[in-house]
């Protein structure tokens, strides 16, 4: 029980990755704050957390919006007693060539993926100030330190996620505050899913093709488990890490080594 008794919250906690963190730190003793933009899916995760004998509450959340995103870190803080941990999750993806790249499409991911981390983030400094310490983690991407063609958005916010995070680990650092950040490479979620098609054209590769040719390309021959991912966000958010801060930590299977 690595976390038992702290107070978590978790963005795109009702579906993929998000999901999958807030079951794993639940398991690991702690009280979970999910968070989604889809109320249904948020509150499936919380219903899934309660139903295994753990403490879960949930909440409808637009990270986009500063208002939204401050109002439930308060109902976080209040009902389980301030703020330990919080880790960002959410996030959109969009394959397309540059040229296509509509200022639509543009605002969207650097809004959610970006701007959306930050007031994530300051809400829950707000909070971990009062608690003398806390833990933030951000997701970012192998797509974060290297960049990939026709996912000119992505990249940039993800790449942007790691400045943010590494700002954040030096100014609060003398505070208690710790911030990392979790590289992926290619983990099959339902984000993933979406976009298999747009992958295939990019690779002209039949779409049934994609998930073999990632693993052709991964050193250790196969996508990162939901277990590789889970492990590494208890291990941030425990005191397993407590000398670890501004990081941003490759998950990729060994396709990525710096």
């Amino acid at each position: 029980m690595l976390l038992r008794g702290k107070s978590i919250v978790v963005t795109g906690a009702g579906s993929g990755l998000g999901r999958s963190a807030a079951i794993a730190f639940s398991k690991e003793g702690a009280k979970i704050t999910v968070l989604d933009l889809d109320e249904a899916a948020a509150k499936c995760t919380a219903d899934k957390i309660i139903a295994e004998g753990g403490e879960a509450m949930y909440q409808k959340v637009n990270v986009a919006d500063k208002g939204s995103v401050f109002g439930a870190g308060e109902a976080a803080a209040d009902t389980f007693g301030g703020i330990d941990v919080w880790m960002n999750c959410a996030g959109v993806s969009k394959i397309l060539p540059f040229l296509d790249c509509t200022e639509e499409i543009w605002d969207l991911t650097l809004n959610v993926n970006l701007k959306g981390m930050f007031f994530c983030c300051q809400s829950a400094v707000t909070h971990m100030l009062k608690n003398n310490g806390g833990v933030i983690i951000n997701m970012s991407s192998q797509s974060g330190k290297k960049a990939g063609a026709q996912y000119q958005a992505y990249c940039a916010s993800k790449f942007g996620v790691i400045g943010l995070t590494q700002s954040i680990a030096l100014e609060y650092a003398q505070q208690g505050i710790r911030a990392n950040s979790i590289c992926p490479g290619v983990v099959q979620t339902p984000m993933w899913d979406k976009q298999i098609a747009d992958y295939a054209r990019k690779r002209n590769l039949k779409p049934e093709d994609v998930m073999p040719y990632f693993c052709k390309t991964i050193p250790m021959g196969r996508v990162c488990s939901y277990k590789n991912f889970t492990d590494m966000a208890i291990f941030l958010a425990s005191d397993k890490s407590e000398y670890m801060t501004g990081q941003a930590l490759n998950l990729t299977g060994g396709s990525l080594m710096h």
